[in-house]
């Protein structure tokens, strides 16, 4: 997945408008438009800033890592914690096959 892709993906997983994203991280909503739709990249700063912002490395924030991530908010820590067993479980299930 491209990073306009990923972005776009990681801003939609978090409830969040382009305009409220631009906000954040201190571009114009047409820049972030601009991003997702692959016509710009990122300068190095503001890639860090997404990072910090989806709490996710650069290099997840890129693609060069496949990772998955779950967007958590509302959940209890409970419903969290039973989550972490489920993907364990899994985990251990998967590598014994």
């Amino acid at each position: 997945m491209d990073f306009g892709h990923r972005l776009k993906e990681l801003r939609q997983n978090a409830d969040m408008t382009q305009k409220e994203l631009a906000q954040l991280v201190g571009v114009s909503k047409s820049v972030i438009s601009y991003y997702e739709l692959g016509e710009r990249a990122p300068s190095p700063d503001v890639l860090i800033r997404f990072s910090r912002i989806f709490g996710i490395s650069t290099d997840d924030l890129l693609g060069v890592t496949d990772t998955h991530h779950l967007n958590v908010t509302g959940l209890t820590a409970e419903d969290v914690s039973l989550l972490m067993e489920i993907i364990r479980h899994l985990k251990s299930r998967n590598a014994n096959k």
